[in-house]
């Protein structure tokens, strides 16, 4: 009796529309991010904007801070790795909430509003911190709650959150300095503009990748020319160009006995 698979059928469209809150568990830390943002005064991540006039508006700044306070709780601090995520994981996705910033507007992003975003990252983990956790993301946070009544146990209860502030603001500082120097060294790998890892002009169409798989492999002379052509020492460049005609591979060095 043949086996009976789940169905899959990938290229099936939704016909209602989803809600990527759904797609992520109830308590997970994407939601606690966002629910933490939005209960905290934003006003100095707008007030920059107020009266711009810009043609083309700019992105939502609580989206923006969302993704960056995810994005580095969870230890990815590279501004291409978050855009990468913004595609593929589905937290980042929700977050966002059908939004794709480009690694380099997440980069100007947070350049522009840095100190404001290192004070709200800090007040962002104070919260996390009174309500109890004991982890937010990667960092570690001291869970315990400051007592109501006033009292002695109160006051070291104080005294060692006033520490565990300091710590986190230093933690912080540091992670967000990691960051800079994170797509500053990226963009002298990579260039300001790209990101990395896009697959070269003449696969990135899902038609022209179905083509490339369905072409027939070369035979005979054919197969023997390709084989050299790849040998080439510029062969990978070449291989990432326009394909030239077999009369310049000859001037290039390929025998034209083949």
């Amino acid at each position: 009796m043949p086996t009976t698979f789940r169905p899959y059928h990938p290229d099936q469209i939704l016909l209602l529309a989803p809600d990527l809150r759904e797609w992520v568990s109830e308590g997970h830390l994407s939601h606690q991010v966002s629910d933490l943002v939005d209960s905290l005064d934003l006003g100095s991540f707008y007030a920059p904007y107020e009266g711009d006039g810009r043609r083309n508006a700019p992105y939502e700044p609580s989206m923006m801070l969302k993704v960056l306070i995810y994005g580095y709780a969870t230890g990815v601090y590279s501004s291409r790795a978050i855009a990468r995520n913004l595609e593929e994981d589905v937290a980042f996705r929700m977050l966002a909430a059908g939004n794709f910033p480009q690694h380099r507007t997440i980069c100007e992003f947070r350049s522009r509003h840095l100190e404001d975003f290192g004070r709200l990252f800090v007040a962002v983990v104070g919260v996390a911190r009174e309500m109890g956790l004991v982890r937010f993301g990667t960092l570690s946070l001291d869970g315990t709650k400051v007592r109501a009544k006033a009292s002695k146990r109160k006051a070291m209860s104080y005294e060692r959150m006033l520490k565990e502030q300091a710590r986190l603001e230093k933690e912080i500082g540091a992670l967000l300095s990691g960051a800079v120097s994170i797509d500053a060294e990226e963009d002298a790998r990579y260039g300001a503009d790209v990101r990395g890892d896009e697959l070269p002009v003449e696969l990135q169409r899902r038609q022209a990748r179905s083509q490339t798989r369905s072409e027939p492999q070369p035979e005979g002379r054919a197969a023997l020319q390709k084989s050299l052509w790849r040998a080439r020492p510029e062969g990978s460049e070449q291989l990432h160009g326009p394909r030239v005609s077999d009369h310049e591979d000859e001037r290039g060095g390929v025998p034209a006995v083949l």
